[in-house]
């Protein structure tokens, strides 16, 4: 599909989107929550810590293991599969950035 799912990739995204809908601090209030895809299975998750709680941005350490390339020596998540696009969700249904861009939400 495309490149690994990193920090630096989520950090680029919220370059490219920082002054629209397309980032966390610009939706939340419309009820969108930060989430990721796997576009070839459509298993959706939402951004959490870790531990499982939520998280209010982007974040890799919550995915599930299956969907984790690499891990630092730390344990902490350094790449996600190529499939995984990160998104929001709102009322169950996930958007991708370019998506709530376009809505304008």
């Amino acid at each position: 599909m495309g490149k690994l799912l990193t920090h630096a990739r989520l950090a680029w995204e919220n370059h490219r989107h920082k002054n629209t809908s397309g980032i966390s601090r610009n939706c939340r209030h419309n009820g969108y929550l930060p989430a990721f895809q796997n576009r070839l299975t459509g298993e959706t998750r939402m951004s959490t810590f870790a531990d499982g709680s939520p998280a209010s941005v982007h974040l890799l350490d919550g995915l599930p293991n299956h969907w984790v390339v690499s891990r630092d020596d730390d344990n902490h998540v350094l790449a996600v599969l190529d499939t995984v696009v990160s998104g929001f969700v709102r009322d169950g249904e996930f958007f991708t950035r370019d998506e709530i861009t376009q809505r304008g939400s």
